[in-house]
């Protein structure tokens, strides 16, 4: 085999039908070998000459989709001034579409000679040859009529999950399938969702990602995935076999599958560090192709790296390569795999400069104008574990968020800690005090109770201690205080009254979600009850600790169809999505304004009721008329009278439903957290009884 100059543009392999184009980016590389591997493994090596502003490039004739590939990069070992090249390592593409395999530890992946006693400052002499190697792939796919849902982003409803967890144990899934991205596109998967109602499915990380030797060491795999080290090629344990290069195509229809329901695909993409850890790491891919061009190094000891993700190294986003690397990226999953937005995992840093977070920095700066990027939606973890980290209601217009201060929140204020009044309001109504200043909208707010990372929503209401043990840290890992409540027992009870109430909250919290301003994200297995037998930390459980149990009793398929039934009226009531903030003012040819808050007598919440500690009951009348938002079509939008009551104190209360005006119409319940068949038709100014710990939705109609 021959290599020709070839082009430097694009980066990665690309076949053109005669042949593969290779193309490595490395800016203090000195020689680069490119390698190809047979069937059994066989290796080539071909020597790349040209060199274009920093990229190595050649073209290889003859080669077809399937060929397996990697690179050895030539260069100082000086881990003292950041260099790490070692020429006895095989590296993967930054810009590989497809992987042929996991990681192999077994084959060596160090560059440094492990235990030796100058530590990673000697570089290894032995073959590093565990990597995975990036596969060519042909990018061809017949999208037939394919064509992205565009939900409206404040129409959204989200549904958090992971590709095995969702449908390992699904029993009208085919085994063969199961927990691979042709199960997620399978009919019974796309049925149940589209079934429960909501709008896009954020798939946790699926880009190729690193099972820590540490947790392999203990029977243990890395879950969750949030260990990248291929941005562009979606992990193999996803596909249902071994030929190199199908994973692409079965994710493809995946979405097309999904998008002929109706549902978005949203991936969870981990742009802030990768798989390599620190110092002390494995080398994969970017620490030897160009150690001080991909990571953020100590500008006293170039050795070390910042960390502001807890896992050892940060991108260096600073740097145009590192920055092109993942709007390319970006781009690539929009363009080629047809997603629809992105959940940016620790977005913070990302958006850090030298320390501090910039909301000016070149990372949002090229979103924003990007024509591609820009305008799909972008979700930000706004938070990392440096200084200064926690960034909610800091990030740019375009921009959602994950809010965290909504889901505190709103469990404090079920659990019953004091003083959470004024905060639940701004929650309820989309956040206005975090994103109402700078230009956003409530749809910037991102609210969930329960997410992946923490204790699942029935563990929330039946553990107040983390049972983490199973994960061998001893029970130090996963957060000690997840603001969870027992309701009077710890974990599995069989007292009925323990078991009523936490039924109860598992609703109350349910029905908070899907009834407030902003974008509601529901946990995946939430509507069912999933448990984790207390795990809060269940990033290394790929087993039943955490995949979905679809065997459903009696309770659990009420709480699912309770779920479906809150989606569906806040499908049906546009006063439950709005574009736009409340005004709090009147509205012109009524008696009421657009929000009012009602005391649990009918009065109008005063000043001292929003400071008094003991405030743990209200109610927020939202009016139908006077929305001042139009519909698709331009026509303003009008809604029915909506009235929420919530009682999380521990004594039944009697509500006024207020306010009594010029409309007569009567109130009729629509959610009772009670009651799943409750009937309940009451007058205006008539009493409703809201038991303690619970929450009902009225409406009265407008016309």
């Amino acid at each position: 085999m021959k290599v020709i100059p070839g082009q430097s543009y694009p980066l990665g392999a690309s076949w053109d039908g005669r042949g593969v184009n290779f193309a490595l980016y490395s800016e203090h590389a000195e020689r680069v070998d490119l390698c190809l591997f047979d069937e059994e493994g066989k290796e080539t090596r071909l020597k790349i000459y040209e060199r274009t502003a920093f990229v190595w490039h050649g073209y290889v004739e003859g080669l077809r989709p399937g060929q397996r590939y990697a690179y050895r990069v030539h260069g100082l070992y000086e881990p003292a001034r950041g260099l790490r090249f070692n020429r006895n390592c095989l590296l993967l593409d930054p810009y590989a579409k497809a992987l042929d395999a996991p990681e192999a530890w077994d084959k060596g992946i160090f560059a440094y000679e492990v235990g030796h006693a100058d530590a990673d400052l000697r570089a290894s002499p032995n073959e590093a040859a565990g990597v995975p190697r990036g596969v060519v792939i042909d990018p061809a796919f017949d999208w037939g009529s394919d064509a992205p849902p565009n939900t409206p982003i404040h129409k959204s409803v989200i549904y958090e999950a992971h590709v095995r967890g969702l449908t390992m144990r699904h029993p009208d899934v085919p085994e063969g399938i199961r927990g691979k991205f042709a199960a997620v596109g399978s009919p019974p998967i796309v049925a149940y969702l589209r079934d429960l109602g909501v709008t896009a499915i954020e798939l946790l990380p699926v880009h190729g990602f690193v099972d820590d030797l540490f947790l392999l060491e203990r029977g243990l795999r890395n879950y969750w995935g949030y260990n990248s080290i291929a941005f562009f090629a979606p992990d193999v344990r996803y596909r249902t076999n071994a030929i190199a290069g199908s994973g692409v195509r079965e994710f493809k229809e995946m979405v097309k599958s999904l998008h002929a329901a109706g549902i978005e695909v949203i991936l969870d993409v981990v742009y802030n560090h990768t798989a390599e850890g620190n110092h002390l790491g494995p080398t994969f891919s970017f620490r030897g192709i160009d150690n001080p061009t991909y990571y953020r190094l100590s500008p006293d000891d170039p050795r070390y790296y910042f960390d502001y993700t807890g896992t050892g190294n940060s991108l260096n986003v600073r740097h145009p390569q590192t920055l092109q690397l993942i709007m390319d990226s970006l781009r690539y999953w929009i363009q080629e795999m047809h997603v629809d937005g992105f959940r940016f995992d620790l977005a913070a840093t990302l958006a850090r400069n030298l320390h501090e977070v910039d909301q000016l920095s070149s990372f949002f700066t090229i979103i924003h104008q990007d024509p591609v990027i820009g305008h799909v939606k972008l979700i930000a973890e706004p938070w990392d574990v440096g200084e200064g980290g926690y960034q909610v209601g800091n990030f740019p217009v375009r921009w959602t968020e994950w809010n965290g201060k909504y889901r505190d929140t709103v469990r404090s204020f079920w659990r019953g800690d004091g003083r959470m009044a004024s905060d639940l309001a701004y929650r309820l109504t989309g956040s206005s005090d975090l994103y109402e200043s700078d230009g956003r909208a409530p749809y910037a707010s991102v609210n969930f109770v329960t997410a992946h990372d923490g204790f699942t929503l029935a563990d929330l209401v039946s553990y107040e201690h983390k049972r983490n043990d199973a994960n061998g840290e001893g029970n130090r890992d996963g957060a000690d205080d997840d603001k969870s409540f027992n309701c009077g027992a710890e974990g599995p009870t069989d007292n009925r009254d323990v078991r009523a109430l936490r039924l109860r909250q598992e609703r109350n919290l349910l029905a908070t979600l899907l009834l407030s301003q902003g974008i509601p994200m529901i946990s995946g297995g939430d509507e069912i009850g999933r448990t984790q037998g207390g795990n809060n930390n269940a990033y290394c459980q790929d087993n039943e600790t955490s995949w979905h149990d679809w065997q459903l009793g009696d309770d659990r398929r009420a709480l699912l169809a309770f779920t479906q039934r809150l989606i569906a009226i806040r499908r049906e009531h546009p006063n439950l999505g709005r574009a736009r903030f409340f005004r709090g003012r009147p509205i012109r040819g009524l008696e009421v304004h657009d929000i009012m808050w009602v005391r649990h007598d009918g009065e109008q919440m005063n000043d001292q009721d929003w400071s008094n500690p003991g405030t743990s009951s209200l109610g927020v009348f939202l009016a139908g008329q006077g929305l001042d938002e139009v519909d698709e079509r331009g026509d303003l939008i009008s809604d029915d009278d909506l009235l929420i009551l919530l009682n999380a104190s521990t004594t039944d209360l009697d509500f006024v439903l207020a306010p009594s005006n010029s409309n007569d119409q009567p109130w009729e319940i629509v959610i009772d957290t009670v009651d799943d068949h409750a009937k309940e038709v009451t007058q205006p100014g008539s009493k409703t009884k809201l038991v303690a710990c619970s929450l009902k939705l009225f409406r009265r109609r407008t016309k």
